[in-house]
């Protein structure tokens, strides 16, 4: 078991270096001087632009330079914001937990409804039922994120008037950040509108969070449905069943745990479509991510913006993607049962 953690971490490793390689050979490729794509100072002083050829040893060779392009980049040095003068490490901190509040409540979204709906298109007898959860979640599957998203901002939002269609909370509550979840920060709040304002800051998750969950929801869906078809026709269900136990016990002792093993392993698969689909969702809803402070950069040709952007948002997918492969091992006996034999 050791030697299969020891192999995952150094996969990761691995793949963060390659990540990192790919970036800062694209940063030499950016139309502009090397030392300002580095640093983000557009118009360094003498010992400014001293420092900057230190530090990421401007004067040497390519490897030297990409080890300390490296070594700056891991020590959380990621230069200043060319366009608001403002540490980029320190701006990535602060737009971070806005995305990790929009995906969690995405992905709740999606396993929530996903996984019911799955195991009644499974066990349902009914063809008509079956066929239209199908044709429903091939439909949301097929649909373009971007048209979804100004649709429902359109139709539920300017037309109808019932859900905001931009930003995180209204501009009239001030709510002090503690954790960066706006719906933690406004039930932590001490003012006396807390209740409003986290009210508020639900309405204003609802369209980006229902937007984005409309992929993982139908890929759960599917997924749940193919397993529980497989899982009830197991010689281990047709025994409980022999035994007399009630089907909903059978259901959520047996059946369930073991369908949602690839449902697992699926949301490890789609994390990669889940964040670029999550970018096109910040910048449509005006929430104020990772996502649309990447697009800002790119439009404003904010260099140290677009290397931190891309190198977070990689390095999370790389990280979630082993730690997913790690959970469905832990919990999948199949898994575990080929592990321990290869030792």
């Amino acid at each position: 078991m050791w030697r299969y953690l020891f192999r995952r971490i150094t996969l990761f490793v691995a793949t963060s270096l390659v990540m990192i390689a790919v970036l800062f050979i694209a940063t030499g490729l950016f139309p502009a001087n090397k030392a300002y794509s580095l640093s983000g100072i557009q118009y360094p002083t003498a010992l400014q632009q001293q420092q900057i050829e230190l530090d990421y040893q401007l004067n040497d060779n390519a490897l030297l330079q990409f080890t300390a392009y490296l070594r700056q980049r891991l020590s959380g040095n990621l230069g200043i914001s060319s366009n608001s003068q403002q540490s980029v490490a320190g701006e990535l901190a602060s737009v971070l937990p806005a995305s990790f509040e929009l995906s969690l409540f995405s992905g709740f979204i999606a396993v929530f409804f996903g996984v019911p709906i799955g195991v009644i298109a499974a066990l349902s007898r009914n063809k008509m039922l079956q066929h239209s959860i199908l044709a429903f979640t091939l439909t949301g599957y097929s649909m373009p994120v971007f048209w979804l998203g100004l649709t429902l901002a359109m139709w539920l939002g300017v037309n109808l008037g019932w859900l905001p269609i931009s930003g995180q909370i209204n501009l009239l509550y001030e709510i002090e950040p503690v954790t960066g979840f706006m719906l933690v920060d406004t039930l932590l709040s001490e003012s006396t509108y807390r209740m409003p304002a986290f009210h508020d800051a639900l309405l204003h998750l609802i369209l980006p969070a229902v937007t984005l969950a409309v992929l993982p929801f139908t890929l759960v869906v599917r997924i749940t449905r193919q397993a529980m078809i497989n899982v009830m026709n197991q010689t281990y269900i047709r025994a409980a069943e022999a035994r007399g136990l009630h089907t909903f016990k059978i259901l959520v002792r047996h059946a369930l745990p073991n369908a949602l093993i690839p449902v697992l392993k699926s949301i490890g698969l789609m994390l990669g479509s889940f964040a670029s689909y999550g970018i096109v969702v910040e910048v449509i809803f005006s929430w104020p991510g990772v996502g649309s402070w990447l697009v800002s950069g790119i439009y404003q040709r904010d260099y140290t913006v677009i290397q931190a952007g891309i190198l977070s948002v990689s390095l999370l997918i790389i990280f979630l993607s082993i730690l997913i492969e790690l959970l469905h091992t832990a919990i999948n006996p199949m898994s575990r049962k080929e592990l321990y034999a290869s030792h």
